[in-house]
């Protein structure tokens, strides 16, 4: 009788070993086959970057590519003492900024949040399973990151792979590089308090001419979750200021009618940085990197400054510059910016363009 029960928890045991053996084994590759967003491509890695902040923010900016692209929240603690951090994302759709606000009110509750509507013009068919990895597979588990996932999901992709990456990166074996192998366990900080920084520039050398539309409203689904922000930050006793980058680029002054209008109706602040493009010095032959698209740092930094005085004449707003704790961290990332910044300029004067920066970025 001993030796059929001995026996028994023996195969129990090797049971055991066994399948946590193979979790082992399926979490080492699904470690390995993800997408690290290190080099390259690296917007992938900004909405996780946020959980690693240890500072209170008094600014959160949510939106796609005119956020991250074209405010620079060290610009702003250094002249100001703002704190800010963007929680911006590749092509992030309306319903996505709204969960990701939810997910940061988890954290800590801004005085003020800043939602560009740029990604107003999405409409909710138009959904990419390449952007929805960027933004929602760094979020960290919550219901606010299933809700995400369920309202963003293609119908091509499935729940269980946002849960399994590995379901959905498992041919990746073949796209490997040593960028996979080294950041394997851990991830370099690559933006600057969610800011993506390039300091090439790439004038404008042609007048954008955006095609007409049959219709300027935009997309009901991108109107309520608009409004679901508003209400959220009404609730938590946020100010919600809703912002355009100096840009024209892919836009219609149709657009700001209805921004405005419903600002109005709401008794929103809504800036159109495109009307004080002047004031603040923007020279989009010298201030952009891709012919007008996105500002580089010499834009980013004069929209920062005009913002950041805005933001202090009229907002009760906390000098984090005079708080001893904040400002050491502060010093670190102020740190990073220059390092970061003199590299890219080191490589520009050497090579004549960007050689470890950039979506063409060289990996190896």
């Amino acid at each position: 009788m001993a030796k059929k029960e001995s026996g028994k928890i023996k195969k129990i045991i090797t049971a055991l070993v066994l399948l946590a053996l193979s979790f082992g084994i399926l979490w080492f590759a699904q470690r390995l086959l993800v997408k690290k967003y290190q080099v390259g491509v690296i917007e992938g890695s900004f909405t996780e970057e946020y959980y690693k902040e240890k500072v209170p923010h008094d600014i959160l900016i949510f939106g796609d590519c005119d956020a991250y692209e074209n405010f620079s929240p060290i610009k702003m603690y250094e002249d100001y003492g703002i704190s800010a951090y963007i929680r911006g994302s590749g092509e992030q759709y309306m319903w996505q900024s709204y969960y990701l606000l939810r997910d940061s009110l988890r954290i800590e509750t801004p005085k003020i949040v800043v939602l560009s509507i740029h990604n107003m013009q999405n409409e909710y068919p138009k959904r990419q399973e390449v952007y929805n990895r960027m933004t929602l597979d760094g979020m960290k588990w919550s219901k606010d990151k299933v809700d995400a996932i369920n309202v963003s999901m293609t119908e091509e992709e499935t729940f269980a792979s946002y849960v399994f990456p590995i379901l959905r990166y498992h041919d990746r074996w073949n796209q490997l590089t040593m960028t996979d192998i080294r950041h394997l366990f851990s991830k370099d900080k690559i933006s600057h308090n969610g800011y993506y920084m390039r300091c090439d520039i790439r004038g404008v050398n042609t007048i954008w001419r955006t095609p007409g539309r049959i219709s300027y409203e935009f997309d009901q689904t991108s109107m309520y979750y608009l409004d679901q922000i508003r209400q959220l930050c009404a609730e938590k006793g946020i100010e919600l200021i809703l912002v355009r980058a100096p840009l024209e680029y892919g836009w219609h002054e149709q657009w700001d009618e209805n921004i405005e209008k419903y600002a109005s109706e709401y008794g929103l602040t809504y800036l159109n940085f495109n009307k004080y493009a002047k004031e603040m010095g923007i020279d989009l032959t010298h201030d952009t990197y891709d012919e007008g698209i996105h500002l580089n740092i010499y834009g980013a930094e004069k929209l920062s400054v005009f913002f950041g005085k805005y933001l202090k004449e009229h907002y009760e707003l906390t000098d984090y510059r005079t708080v001893p704790a904040v400002a050491k961290d502060y010093e670190k990332d102020i740190e990073f910016y220059n390092f970061m910044r003199d590299d890219q300029l080191r490589e520009l004067k050497e090579y004549g363009e960007l050689m470890s920066y950039g979506a063409n970025a060289i990996e190896d």
